[in-house]
């Protein structure tokens, strides 16, 4: 009976040691399955991951080359540029000379364009701008259901309330002038129309001071007269100009700092005399300034552009265009080259203003 239990016991053993191995080897198979499939699960996973960042990269790449086509990054001035601004007018300040034109005859909304004509009839009254106005009900925007950061009960000198108006925008300060002028809105909006028609601008209209309303309307050719008004103003040349202002307001516990809506004047790159921009959905992108170029001074107008990139981008089309020229011009005259200048015959509607 030993005999046998010995061989049984040495089976056993023999069989285990046989065993061993085998479960050994399912288990480095079964390692090497799971490995392979975490591995497998790590490459799907970081190609997917891949795919996301190149398509991120991709659209980041697509939308940096939009801006600079849309900012006019491309463009060298060699050739006639084209704009994305629906209505144009670019002249020469001391000569009256158009140097560019289109559409520039069409009526069409000028959204906040209009604050110049509210600056001007602001100064003509000749109130003082150290006296203290405030903000009530009456100012806040129930035409577009804008916000504003000058809440109600704030009280401003008329001088920081002219200032926000312009460099910033601000359509409560606007309505607040208008309130505080003699007479109310009405009596300012009547004000508005009449030195309107003084300047001669026959194709122009004001419904109300900040250009919410879409029947605040002009033509380039018009606002052209209407800057070129408005630069006779140091306050007016000054406040469109300040390219951010900081302000103490009751009920804030630090400054509020205010930016100018034009980003040429915020990079300082350029040297504008005066600035403003405008938008809503009637009137697009608009953007009026006088700058020097090449040592001249103009007045360019653009109109209803679908980006605020675009009309900043026409801006800067019209820049180098000018300056292009302007340089080929000296060589020309210096009998170095002789390359014709582009200079596109335009024929205005009416006659331009000049001081």
């Amino acid at each position: 009976m030993k005999f046998y239990f010995k061989k049984y016991m040495l089976f056993v053993v023999a069989l285990s040691l046989v065993s061993l191995p085998i479960e050994l080897l399912v288990t480095q198979a079964y390692a090497q399955e799971g490995a392979s499939k975490s591995k497998n699960i790590k490459k799907v996973s970081y190609q997917k991951n891949q795919a996301r960042k190149d398509k991120l990269k991709a659209s980041q790449l697509a939308w940096s080359e939009q801006r600079a086509k849309d900012l006019g990054e491309h463009y060298d001035g060699s050739s006639l540029p084209q704009l994305a601004s629906d209505k144009v007018l670019v002249v020469s300040q001391n000569t009256g000379e158009i140097k560019y034109a289109k559409n520039s005859n069409i009526v069409s909304p000028i959204a906040s364009i209009t604050k110049l004509m509210t600056a001007m009839v602001v100064l003509d009254a000749r109130q003082p701008f150290d006296e203290i106005i405030d903000i009530s009900e009456q100012d806040v925007d129930t035409i577009k259901g804008t916000s504003s950061r000058l809440g109600l009960g704030t009280q401003l000198s008329r001088g920081d309330m002219f200032r926000l108006a312009l460099m910033s925008s601000e359509n409560r300060a606007a309505f607040s002038l208008a309130r505080h002028y003699p007479g109310g809105r009405s009596a300012f909006v009547k004000a508005m129309n009449v030195k309107a028609l003084a300047l001669g601008l026959t194709n122009s209209n004001f419904a109300e001071p900040t250009g919410l309303m879409y029947q605040n309307t002009s033509t380039a050719e018009d606002l052209y007269k209407l800057v070129a008004a408005s630069y006779q103003y140091p306050e007016i040349r000054n406040a469109t100009t300040t390219p951010f202002y900081h302000l103490s307001i009751s009920g804030r516990a630090n400054p509020v700092e205010f930016k100018n809506t034009n980003v040429l004047v915020r990079d300082g790159e350029w040297d504008i005399g005066l600035s403003k921009t405008g938008f809503i959905n009637e009137a697009g992108r608009c953007l009026v300034m006088q700058t020097t170029m090449a040592g001249e001074p103009i007045i360019m107008i653009f109109l209803n552009a679908d980006g605020t990139n675009k009309r900043t981008g026409d801006a800067n089309r019209i820049r180098k265009w000018v300056e292009y020229n302007h340089a080929h011009e000296l060589i020309a005259n210096q009998g170095i080259v002789n390359q014709k200048v582009v200079h596109p015959k335009l024929v205005m509607s009416g006659q331009i203003y000049q001081n």
